[in-house]
């Protein structure tokens, strides 16, 4: 054997005791390390452009007096289903057809001349309209206790048994001065809400806003007109107009509507059995419908 044979054997018998690699595979795995270096660089200076795109076009945005919000995962899917029943909508009335159509883009020429709106459909074209479901029952617990929740359940007696009835109470505004109140009943949960909701865009009112408050000279549009009443049952709400910075000075559910009618700062007072969330609404509800009316004691 030759002397380089003999160092070649060496050289064999040593890689198989260390498990080391021989210098031409090493070159092959050199290689590879390159190519997938070179290919996570390209991947993150991608990224990073794609980063710098949107930024430029979110200064651009808020140099233009836009604001640019980030939505969730479940907005996105709201908007997809709105989408998807925009495109499968075919009008059954005259309205809806006019809407579709493009001859009315503008919802207050509907309630301006009191057309009456008998598709849902209609209002999710013309406003980008948001929801909000009113804590109106009571889950169980022992000694009347129990957290709201939205679902109210009531039971009919039959000769078959007791019949369950869920209901549920739909809010629905553009934070613009359109506001509609639904109330939806079905023997499922998910069904009631959906009823709620449809009631609640087919209820849908201006609502009038101003800067009304003795102590408030701004030109925006915050807070109710005048002092207003409105009554359900029992239940009594009077909205005082406030100035700019005081907020919601209402009860945790009536703040929910005032927020989606665009109301930012208002005073209230309110009398009667406010346990009973369904008249208590109304009544919020009926004051934002008659700010005209005289208030009462």
């Amino acid at each position: 054997m030759t002397e380089k044979e003999k160092e070649f054997n060496a050289l064999k018998k040593t890689v198989e005791a260390h498990k080391t690699l021989s210098e031409e595979e090493a070159g092959k795995k050199a290689e590879k390390v390159k190519e997938t270096s070179r290919k996570l660089i390209n991947e993150e200076t991608k990224k990073e452009k794609k980063e710098e795109e949107k930024k430029i076009i979110e200064k651009d945005v808020i140099k233009k007096g836009k604001k640019v919000e980030k939505k969730s995962e479940k907005e996105i899917a709201i908007e997809r289903i709105k989408e998807q029943s925009l495109s499968s909508w075919e009008p059954k009335t005259k309205l809806g057809r006019e809407v579709k159509n493009g001859k009315i883009k503008n919802i207050d020429e509907i309630l301006d001349n009191n057309r009456k709106i008998l598709e849902e459909q209609i209002v999710d074209s013309l406003l980008d309209v948001k929801t909000d479901l009113i804590l109106i029952g009571q889950a169980k617990g022992k000694f009347g206790g129990g957290k709201r929740r939205i679902w109210r359940q009531t039971q009919k007696k039959t000769k078959e048994g007791n019949v369950p009835v869920f209901s549920a109470m739909a809010v629905v505004g553009d934070e613009n001065g359109h506001l509609g109140i639904g109330i939806g009943k079905a023997k499922e949960t998910l069904p009631a809400r959906d009823k709620a909701i449809r009631k609640a865009k087919l209820n849908i009112m201006q609502v009038e806003r101003s800067c009304s408050s003795f102590d408030c000279a701004c030109s925006k549009l915050h807070t109710v007109p005048l002092k207003t009443y409105g009554k359900e049952g029992s239940c009594r709400v009077i909205l005082i107009p406030a100035p700019q910075g005081t907020g919601l000075v209402v009860s945790g559910e009536l703040k929910k509507i005032l927020k989606l009618a665009g109301i930012k700062d208002v005073y209230s007072k309110t009398f009667g059995n406010k346990t009973t969330t369904f008249n208590f609404v109304k009544a919020c509800f009926n004051a934002l419908k008659k700010p005209d009316q005289k208030t009462r004691k």
